[in-house]
């Protein structure tokens, strides 16, 4: 009788013991957030209110348009977020089309969660090299997808574009627009895709929860002015372009065209502060964790409010007490003439709203222009 006791305990035993395993692999999961291309501008922002709000954040990134560190050192936006947070961040050099070694990250961690930012986002460069973009951005995210199954990680926030609008068919854009048609570059096609094959997956797998952020035009910077946005090369984007110019690294601005049929004549766009953005994220990242919900979602992240390029290029100028030179010249090809978005669904289904405005938008961004004349290479 003694012995079966014993073995009645024992069985108690290995039963809770069990139970704690399980709770502790699943406490460290419920914190554990992959951020891939987590290094750029909109990723490297993003860990800081992850971090704040008690998140572990794992970081990977190919560098492929962010500045790197010295001497094996993690990259510098990296380093930057490290000391305004005051804790370090586990970084992994790893590119998504990297099978091996994108699947050795999961073994290595129990994410909840995986928010994708990995990806090329220049629109003229995708109208050039319109097979890079598809290998680089569909390609690497299938990797991811599928390393994701393989490992039970069936929750993810992918940054999308308002790009998969193609060219609106009315304003302001709501998720009920058409996505898919007559999409302008390489650059919305692939994001188009890969929310195609997202919706795909949902469909097989119902276990899987996919929040899906279409967001406008991010600019702007960390109030410290010690983090931003700092391209490689020409900017792509405006506001950095413009910023440029203020500080005095290039001589004049070209603005593509002027003949669109808006306030102007130049181009319409939705301009959503960074730190907005990137608190919609963590809001997305949230809803996930504390929903039973499944399949994927379709969010706008934007002010509802367009500006024009000439309108951005004023209120620059008045915030940095500097003129900044700009030559017309003729159309870019796959720009639309304006672009802004409906953003009340991502209030009503996450509770989030842009807060900040135009002028903090410049702000920021001329805080961070003028500590880093020269972005992240400028000697302290």
């Amino acid at each position: 009788m003694g012995s079966h006791k014993y073995k009645s305990i024992a069985g108690q035993k290995s039963f809770w013991i069990f139970i704690v395993i399980n709770y502790k692999m699943d406490s460290a999961r419920n914190k554990c957030v992959l951020l891939t291309g987590g290094a750029g501008y909109v990723g490297s922002h993003t860990i800081i209110p992850l971090i704040e709000s008690g998140y572990e954040v794992v970081v990977l990134d190919n560098l492929s348009n962010a500045c790197k560190g010295d001497n094996g050192q993690n990259p510098i936006p990296i380093t930057q977020v490290e000391k305004l947070v005051n804790k370090q961040v586990i970084f992994y050099d790893v590119d998504l089309l990297d099978y091996n070694s994108l699947s050795k990250v999961f073994d290595k961690h129990l994410f909840c969660c995986v928010i994708h930012f990995a990806g090329l986002k220049a629109v003229g460069e995708s109208c050039i090299n319109p097979l890079t973009y598809y290998r680089v951005n569909v390609s690497g995210s299938i990797n991811l997808f599928q390393v994701m199954k393989e490992h039970n990680v069936k929750q993810l926030v992918f940054s999308s574009s308002s790009t998969v609008y193609g060219e609106p068919q009315f304003l302001p854009i709501t998720e009920s627009h058409p996505v898919g048609q007559n999409l302008l570059n390489g650059y919305a096609k692939s994001k188009y895709y890969i929310e195609g094959i997202l919706q795909d997956l949902c469909n097989s797998d119902k276990e899987w929860f996919v929040i899906i952020l279409r967001y406008f035009n991010p600019v702007g910077a960390h109030p410290s002015g010690t983090l931003g946005e700092d391209p490689t090369g020409v900017p792509n984007n405006l506001m950095p372009y413009v910023a440029q110019v203020a500080i005095g690294n290039r001589p004049y601005l070209n603005v593509f065209g002027n003949d669109y049929n808006t306030i102007d004549g130049t181009g319409v766009r939705d301009y959503l502060h960074v730190m907005d953005l990137v608190d919609g994220h963590v809001s997305a990242l949230k809803k996930i964790l504390n929903s039973d919900e499944h399949g994927a979602v379709a969010i706008n992240l934007g002010t509802g409010k367009g500006y024009s390029v000439l309108q951005v290029i004023e209120m620059f100028s008045q915030i940095s007490g500097r003129k900044i030179d700009f030559h017309i010249v003729d159309r870019r090809s796959g720009d639309c003439a304006s672009s802004y978005c409906d953003a009340s669904f991502a209030k009503k289904y996450l509770g989030w709203e842009a807060k900040r405005t135009l002028k903090e938008m410049c702000e920021d961004t001329w805080r961070w222009q003028s500590l880093y004349p020269q972005g992240f290479s400028t000697k302290k």
